[in-house]
């Protein structure tokens, strides 16, 4: 059955803000005209706001489109730097990144050996 997923199975993250008074009309033309992508391709697109406190999300789920915003109440999302115009995210990094973290610096180590 079709739904909203918090945990999208793939998310890029737009790397240019964009003014968070659009919807999904103004967001999907967004994906479309500036990066030659369809907003109903089955992954899910980031955008933030100038200030990177708000971001919001568009997600196709096959029969129709969501947009969910969330707002950091103290600090900013971490976004990569403006190099490329799309950054593609692991569920992991998602899930630290709307939680405030900057998962940029995150990364797993091997255990070398158990301890008891």
């Amino acid at each position: 059955m079709p739904g909203f997923s918090f945990a999208p199975t793939q998310v890029w993250l737009v790397i240019e803000p964009v003014d968070m008074r659009l919807g999904i009309d103004g967001l999907s033309a967004r994906i479309q005209l500036s990066l030659g992508r369809s907003p109903c391709d089955g992954t899910a697109y980031a955008f933030r706001n100038r200030r990177g406190t708000r971001i919001k999300l568009l997600q196709w789920d096959g029969t129709g489109v969501w947009l969910s915003q969330r707002r950091l109440h103290r600090g900013s999302f971490v976004w990569p730097s403006a190099g490329e115009r799309l950054f593609t995210l692991s569920q992991d990094q998602w899930q630290w990144l709307i939680t405030g973290v900057d998962w940029q610096r995150l990364e797993a180590r091997p255990m070398s050996h158990l301890q008891v």
